[in-house]
């Protein structure tokens, strides 16, 4: 079985309070876009299984099974209380690490979702948020993959309707050799709740360009990760020069998204950009 994990941009990211558990919660719109890796899940019927990833952009680590995608498999696995059969996984980066696009996230629950198919769990949507829970904030939204209201640290969806997005063209932008860590991103943030009343749901069903005018419609990281990243600062203030109906920093970085509502200013726009991981597409 051959999965697309796609990634996803913040409309908006509001760090709100910092919870006696020593997380945040926050307010934030998410939406996918088209920019994916692949992912391939097949039964071994003759070993033991394995994990391959390849990539230019991948992350080194320590053991296989610190990968959030071996980590699924194991969340799977406690689940239902007994070991899946043996798989092949292969997982091909394209994505972005570091990116504050969630990578790894997708990675993570598409893997939930192709064992759950692949090995015949008869899971349903909301055991699979449950389980992806488990493995990482982010990673609940990749199993519904709409947009979303995300709030609590980032695990409490409400879907919201946002037609805007029809129409829209998204460019993205990551600086090849910048990456920001998501404790360095919270490390300068001063949470600020929301007026009382006020949802980042109120602006789902504004138009792009009505989202560039309202002040509360903004990241918080962009102050810390813009000052620790100058460079980074900067591939917002290009972008916005292009023409955008609105820009803005994904998570906590390290990528800038615009949105336009001509594909080919975004396509014209991606040309200023060389030596940059950049993806150019609809919104899902």
């Amino acid at each position: 079985m051959i999965l697309f994990p796609n990634a996803k941009i913040n409309i908006g990211l509001r760090v709100l309070r910092k919870r006696p558990d020593g997380y945040h919660d926050i307010e934030t719109l998410m939406v996918p876009i088209g920019w994916h890796d692949i992912l391939e899940i097949v039964p071994d019927e003759h070993g033991a299984g394995s994990f391959n990833l390849v990539g230019e952009d991948t992350l080194r680590l320590s053991s296989d099974d610190d990968n959030l995608v071996m980590k699924a498999i194991r969340a799977v696995e406690r689940y239902i209380g007994r070991s899946l059969p043996p798989l092949d996984i292969y997982l091909s980066k394209v994505v972005p690490t570091g990116a504050g696009l969630g990578g790894g996230s997708s990675d993570a629950s598409f893997a939930i979702r192709g064992v759950n198919e692949v090995c015949s769990l008869g899971l349903s949507d909301g055991e699979m948020a449950r389980i992806a829970a488990g493995v990482g904030a982010d990673c609940p939204f990749f199993i519904y993959n709409r947009p979303m209201l995300a709030q609590g640290i980032g695990d409490v969806l409400t879907p919201v309707e946002m037609p805007a997005l029809d129409c829209l063209t998204v460019l993205v932008v990551k600086p090849h050799t910048e990456s920001v860590s998501t404790a360095a991103a919270y490390g300068g943030i001063n949470p600020a709740e929301l007026p009382i009343g006020l949802s980042l749901a109120d602006f789902a069903s504004l138009s792009a360009s009505g989202w560039a005018k309202e002040k509360e419609l903004v990241n918080d990281f962009e102050t810390t990760v813009f000052a620790l990243r100058p460079s980074i600062a900067a591939v917002k203030e290009r972008l916005a020069a292009t023409g955008a109906l609105f820009a803005a920093m994904s998570g906590s970085g390290a990528s800038v998204f615009a949105l336009y509502d001509d594909a080919k200013m975004a396509e014209h726009a991606k040309e200023s950009f060389e030596g940059y991981d950049i993806f150019v597409g609809k919104l899902s």
